[in-house]
């Protein structure tokens, strides 16, 4: 089994490692997006794998975007999709796909290796690393924030949890306390935003900011990201 694919060089490289431990076909190649940096490699396991799980909105976002940028031809599509819970037991493990809202985009998934109790979150969690919000597949900051919460009341306490990306110095994997602070995170950026709408601050002037106040672990480029997605979402402009 695999979680998401990366890009096709990636992708081929990784096939090459796991072919030196078995011969066998995969089973399944997971997606927790559609997001090209996770999928664009999925058409390296064309033929080499059974199956290619995802949320039915991350195969309808990479359907579009393969339209748009002109790629269907590059594509390796899911074929087993699911609107809000997808179970399937492998061996002595059983792995679940939960879908729990719109945030990143309106597609992502938690995969939960139920036996191991580790979570890939795929883009739902940026570790110290300002997010990528995509407005335009759906990704909304205050359903995000939801979502982690969900997630915190689904798994527990020894849950150990895979992150789709990490600040510099950061691991890509944590804890339930990782989550509550990119919950926190979220909602710092939606006060912020809020704060400087209210005093008058054109968008322009607000996206010069290089801090969210209350969140001084998230750090380095990128701040425009979510400062601009959140001043669409909460002007609609």
């Amino acid at each position: 089994m695999v979680v998401d694919s990366q890009f096709p060089d990636q992708s081929k490289h990784l096939i090459d490692e796991l072919k030196k431990r078995s011969e066998k076909l995969f089973k399944l190649l997971i997606n927790t997006h559609h997001h090209s940096d996770h999928s664009s490699g999925n058409i390296s396991f064309k033929g080499i794998v059974e199956h290619v799980p995802a949320h039915e909105n991350s195969k309808k976002n990479q359907e579009n975007a393969a339209k748009q940028n002109k790629s269907e031809d590059k594509q390796l599509y899911p074929d087993q999709t699911y609107t809000n819970t997808w179970c399937q037991k492998a061996g002595k493990e059983r792995i679940c796909l939960y879908y729990y809202g719109a945030a990143h985009t309106n597609g992502d998934s938690f995969i939960h290796f139920e036996h191991a109790n580790i979570v890939h979150c795929g883009d739902l969690l940026f570790n110290r690393r300002h997010p990528y919000v995509d407005r335009g597949a759906g990704a909304n900051i205050k359903s995000w924030m939801e979502v982690l919460n969900k997630a915190l009341n689904k798994f527990d306490e020894e849950t150990i949890y895979v992150f789709g990306h990490a600040g510099n110095g950061y691991k890509i994997t944590g804890t339930s306390d990782d989550l509550h602070k990119f919950r926190d995170y979220l909602g710092n950026v939606l006060k912020f935003t809020e704060t400087e709408i209210k005093a008058g601050k054109t968008k322009e002037e607000f996206l010069k900011a290089t801090a969210v106040p209350g969140s001084d672990e998230w750090k380095g480029d990128g701040i425009q990201r979510p400062l601009g997605a959140a001043w669409e979402e909460l002007t609609g402009k």
